[in-house]
């Protein structure tokens, strides 16, 4: 695991009370700030994350906000309705069925910004499809373009279906790996369909709010933008939990870890 910069904060601070100045170092935020996409990595349900998302779209003040927990149809519906509250903007967006962490974690960052939302999350069925059919189909003539009809290299495909072996408890069926990898990829490449979308829409800045897994330089979205628009200043934040991250960023925000149900217990459970 290597880092540009790694700054681990003890950020002990709840949604109620901080500013962007008390959460994130003056460096970080300088770098942000001046940069045309600023991608804002998160643990999906560690709530101090989300007020660090929030605290940062304050400072960058984006023209658009790049969600991989909304779908296109989502971020339309969006755009055509004034939302007064989040049980309306559950509705919109139909966040109960998406299956992600509660809307009230995620509620500060949609308030913290008025940017038009650009959504870029895969619908599971288009996911389901993706698995049966193969990912590139899912972006069809766009797939070549971004690099899905190319398979990775060797030692770069093993370790990423050990990581996902890994993030499923060792119980899922190896021939399933190569699949699950391919829909990683694919949702990457969405993201930044959706991000250079944004940008020749708005001209930027564009925010972007995802997983970690989807904004390591190393792996993720990075690397399909640094192909595809190189010209592009783009910045990368981590977010960690007790100084444990895996990947590459442009810095690193480290948050306490907070209790979780055991994920291993579903699959043990099947069987």
């Amino acid at each position: 695991m290597r880092h540009l910069a790694i700054l681990l904060c003890a950020l002990v601070v709840m949604a109620s009370t901080g500013h962007a100045e008390d959460l994130i170092p003056d460096d970080v935020l300088a770098s942000m700030t001046s940069a045309d996409v600023v991608i804002l990595g998160e643990i999906h349900d560690n709530p101090q994350h989300h007020v660090i998302q929030a605290e940062a779209l304050k400072a960058i003040n984006p023209s658009a906000v790049v969600w991989e927990m909304v779908t296109e149809e989502g971020a339309q519906r969006l755009a055509d309705k004034a939302v007064s509250n989040p049980e309306e903007l559950a509705r919109i967006l139909k966040w109960i069925e998406s299956g992600w962490p509660p809307l009230s974690m995620y509620y500060p960052v949609f308030q913290a910004s008025d940017a038009p939302v650009y959504g870029a999350m895969v619908p599971r069925t288009a996911a389901r499809a993706a698995m049966e059919r193969g990912a590139a189909t899912a972006l069809g003539a766009d797939a070549a373009r971004y690099g899905l009809t190319v398979p990775l290299p060797r030692d770069e495909q093993a370790e990423r279906e050990a990581d996902q072996l890994a993030a499923h408890c060792d119980a899922i069926p190896e021939s399933a790996l190569p699949q699950l990898v391919a829909i990683q990829r694919l949702r990457d490449a969405v993201l930044t369909r959706s991000i250079l979308r944004a940008t020749d829409e708005t001209g930027g800045p564009v925010a972007v709010i995802t997983g970690n897994g989807h904004a390591r330089k190393d792996r993720g979205i990075p690397t399909f933008m640094s192909r595809l628009r190189p010209g592009l200043n783009v910045f990368v934040l981590g977010q960690s939990e007790d100084g444990a991250i895996t990947g590459e960023f442009d810095a690193v925000l480290d948050s306490p870890g907070i209790e979780r149900e055991d994920p291993c217990q579903a699959f043990q459970t099947q069987n």
